[in-house]
């Protein structure tokens, strides 16, 4: 197993301690990096830079060429394991990903395989090989997919959903069915990531898109118990480390309690919960992770400091905190308030955590 230079991300995820906060962010690697448009460019589509290993590797490393971050997020997308269910996944200028072939009968729910992760995500997995050799080890890697809950939106709405009418008319009107669904997905999810991780996954995400439009007993039948379902058997441990797992459900703040108790070692937290709260209402089961507003990469620099320093002390002393976005940096955001926002975590975090070893 390749020895981390840097594990600081690991351990915060897992509560041990730390001498400072480890920093990273949902969509590092994206539109909003000059270098990340010419290699879309390149790549002429983005399923097809998502679907080729090597530009997906060059692409995953280019934040790290630019900042001080503690992990590298594989690039790829959350609706993977739909296209290779048989839906037909495309991009469309404008309008976002849709599905060639959505689902819209109980047969076509009830005949969808479980996809085979080396054979139709193979190039997910190679991918990882790819960039655990180029990162050499010096920051741990992470993994992640879509939760069953979110997979299964886009694949009866077919696109992005403001409404969600038809997921939820299925929801009402067979529930059945779509605990079928959602079985399935749980499966291939958990197939998906331990695929993931035998090839050199260091932690693993869990991406709850849109578990936040739910009520609350359905977010607990419909979302959480099919997120939890997910880690059923999935590797946890690699040549004596632990491989952490996390939940980032957005709109999620208020069901906290019982998230903290579905089996993942830390929770993502987006922008509208109080990280302070949130700790207290957790306590020590669970690591948390966020939660800055997207929105405040584009205050002025000083203010944008402030509000680092706000979250980190929100927080406070001790163990269990990963800095990050309350969701993914927005593609016109600029690479140099990004740049400041990571260099005020590290500049900030040590004192907190040498106040807490001194208390």
């Amino acid at each position: 197993m390749t020895v981390l230079l840097n594990d600081c991300f690991l351990r915060a995820l897992l509560r041990q301690p730390v001498d400072r906060t480890p920093v990273w962010m949902m969509r590092q690697a994206g539109r909003y990096l000059p270098e990340y448009r010419r290699v879309r460019e390149r790549a002429g589509s983005f399923m097809s830079l998502c679907t080729t290993p090597e530009l997906a590797c060059e692409v995953t490393l280019q934040p790290l060429a630019r900042y001080r971050l503690d992990a590298a997020i594989l690039f790829s997308d959350i609706l993977t394991i739909p296209d290779a269910m048989g839906l037909g996944l495309e991009f469309v200028e404008g309008e976002g990903p849709q599905f060639r072939h959505p689902l819209r009968t109980a047969d076509a729910i009830r005949q969808l395989p479980i996809p085979d992760p080396e054979q139709s995500l193979g190039y997910v997995t190679d991918a990882v090989r790819l960039i655990r050799r180029e990162l050499g080890g010096r920051v741990p890697l992470i993994g992640f997919s879509g939760s069953p809950w979110t997979l299964a939106t886009y694949m009866v709405e077919g696109r992005s959903s403001r409404e969600f009418r038809r997921i939820k008319g299925l929801m009402y009107e067979q529930p059945e069915l779509l605990h079928q669904l959602l079985d399935r997905l749980a499966q291939a999810v958990g197939r998906y990531l331990a695929a993931q991780i035998a090839a050199g996954i260091d932690a693993v995400m869990v991406f709850d898109t849109w578990g936040g439009v739910l009520s609350p007993a359905q977010y607990r039948a419909f979302s959480l118990d099919y997120a939890a379902q997910s880690l059923d058997g999935l590797p946890r441990e690699r040549a004596g480390r632990r491989i952490p797992a996390i939940l980032f459900t957005k709109g999620g703040g208020q069901w906290l309690e019982g998230m903290a108790a579905a089996g993942y070692d830390a929770l993502g937290l987006d922008w509208t919960t109080d990280i302070g709260e949130a700790r207290a209402r957790v306590g020590d089961r669970v690591a948390l992770q966020g939660n800055l507003d997207p929105q405040a990469l584009y205050a002025p620099i000083p203010r944008l400091r402030e509000e680092v320093r706000a979250i980190l002390a929100g927080f406070g002393p001790g163990s269990g905190h990963v800095f990050n976005l309350g969701h993914g940096v927005w593609p016109d955001a600029d690479p140099e308030h990004v740049g400041a926002m990571i260099e005020a975590v590290h500049e900030f975090s040590p004192a907190i955590h040498a106040a807490g070893r001194n208390a």
